[in-house]
């Protein structure tokens, strides 16, 4: 069954198998959100894929380049091409497909206050044997002209002390509330059992 939209926290997942099973899911209806791109891994050192990304860069329109193919520097557009790269993209159901996906730097404003998740079989310490070298992506793009990744580390350092100051409020409430529960526990016993056997 169908969510409404999934946001996948993209910190530390490789990046191949992470959208693999994201086209997956896009081709078979879902809406996905991909936030925190920058922090996604490529197995491999930065030298080897700085590279390997010169050489992908290099291939061009020979006449025109103008023309294509076009070769992103942001993160977020680096993973939505991969994508793209998974997708029958030039069908009618491919291009339904790549509109339900959308892919962020950081974690963008609605998507800061909603349930993040992650996706196991792509986690870099459940796939990557230990020890080996990876590349974060932010890292790469900043290598090959990405412009923002100061700005970037200001906004996310502003929202984490946003969250930690909203966790501490969520986690007095909460006490408070187990607190309260506690102190009329004998009191309310009655009338929990009636709401029990009326199937609340």
């Amino acid at each position: 069954m169908l969510e409404n939209t999934i946001i996948v926290d993209s910190r530390d997942h490789l990046l191949g198998r992470l959208c693999s099973i994201v086209a997956k899911e896009l081709l078979g209806g879902q809406k996905v959100v991909i936030v925190r791109c920058d922090e996604i891994v490529i197995s491999g050192s930065l030298v080897r894929n700085r590279v390997k990304y010169a050489q992908f860069r290099k291939k061009r329109m020979n006449t025109n380049p103008a023309r294509g193919p076009f070769h992103f520097k942001s993160p977020a557009k680096m993973v939505w091409r991969t994508i793209r790269g998974m997708i029958p993209h030039k069908t009618a159901r491919g291009q339904e497909a790549l509109a339900r996906l959308s892919t962020f730097e950081g974690i963008p404003h609605p998507y800061d206050k909603k349930r993040r998740q992650v996706i196991p079989a792509a986690l870099r310490v459940l796939r990557l044997k230990q020890g080996r070298d990876y590349t974060v992506v932010g890292e790469l793009a900043h290598s090959v002209g990405w412009k923002h990744r100061d700005l970037l580390k200001t906004l996310e350092a502003k929202r984490k002390v946003k969250a930690e100051s909203f966790h501490a409020k969520k986690t007095a409430r909460a006490e408070l509330k187990a607190k309260a529960e506690a102190a009329v526990e004998g009191e309310i016993k009655e009338l929990n059992a009636t709401l029990a056997a009326s199937g609340y």
